[in-house]
């Protein structure tokens, strides 16, 4: 029998010990298979976990039955006379120096955001707000480590009652991937036609939110794509209050069969004319969040 115990790993790397093991408790995985996947899984934890600690035990032949091996910075296992031992180091070797590089900003960036977004579902009662705006994008992929975004759409309801909308594509070196380009009907041939630079997309699009508040279907998701693009722009974040509808929603509708954004606008009776088109999904999600409001669901 083999045991790993993983701690502040990332998710993905979970997500590969499953295929192996069963997570009899969080981050303590236990599985039965030959020495040979044992080593190559143990040689993907060390190159996959990033900041995160590992420990392996397995059965082996010695007085113990056992042996274990770790990637703490502070533990050594040490051989004595064919027993494992742990020996405490009181200075840890390569201890991680956090800096300021993009990646610690993106995280940092991520917190903060993570908190406005809970603090505003939460909040009751706020003071009032001139203008509400819905945003939604379009990007190369799920990960802003690896894709980018394509097109920023926003819609804008004013006092007035009036709705002004802001669309733009982005040009991107990278190849837009067929499935996105089936999804989207966004090709590097149309971006390269009609998009502009990020860095400028992005002045334009900070310019038409203004101190709004901004709305999202998942927006946690959007917010991680628009924050890694100012870090990339070399821009400061956007700090406007964001509220994400899809907690709302899973509050409001505990039955749904799911809550893609498609399933969840169908039982409101919202029409989205073009699913996957930011503008199009944007005004949905500001129809769908109108409607909340209406049914004092949602307080602004």
């Amino acid at each position: 029998m083999i045991v790993i115990t993983l701690s502040k790993v990332p998710m993905s790397l979970r997500g590969d010990l499953t295929k192996w093991c069963r997570e009899v408790q969080t981050g303590v995985y236990v599985g039965n298979f030959s020495a040979r996947i044992r080593d190559l899984l143990w040689e993907r934890i060390t190159k996959s976990i990033g900041n995160g600690e590992a420990t392996l035990i397995y059965s082996t032949n010695n007085e113990l039955g056992y042996t274990f091996r770790t990637t703490r910075k502070d533990k050594q296992v040490i051989n004595f006379d064919g027993l494992p031992f742990i020996k405490h180091l009181k200075n840890s070797p390569g201890s991680v120096k956090h800096g300021f590089s993009k990646a610690a900003k993106l995280h940092r960036a991520k917190k903060i955001q993570e908190s406005k977004l809970s603090k505003a579902n939460s909040t009751s009662t706020r003071q009032s707000i001139t203008e509400l705006v819905a945003i939604d994008l379009e990007t190369t992929g799920l990960k802003p480590t690896n894709s980018e975004i394509i097109s920023i759409s926003a819609v804008k309801r004013t006092n007035e009652q009036q709705v002004e909308k802001f669309n733009r594509y982005i040009k991107i070196k990278s190849e837009v991937p067929a499935t996105i380009q089936k999804l989207t009907g966004l090709s590097n041939d149309f971006l390269n036609s009609e998009g502009e630079s990020l860095e400028k997309v992005l002045e334009e699009f900070q310019v038409f939110i203004g101190n709004n508040v901004l709305v999202g279907y998942n927006l946690l998701f959007d917010q991680s794509f628009l924050n890694a693009a100012f870090i990339k722009a070399n821009k400061q974040i956007i700090s406007n209050r964001m509220i994400d509808l899809m907690p709302i929603i899973k509050k409001d509708q505990k039955f749904l069969d799911n809550y893609r954004l498609a399933t969840v606008l169908k039982n409101y009776g919202i029409e989205n004319e073009h699913p996957h088109k930011s503008i199009s999904d944007a005004m949905a999600t500001l129809d769908l969040a109108l409607k909340l409001i209406k049914n004092d669901k949602l307080r602004i």
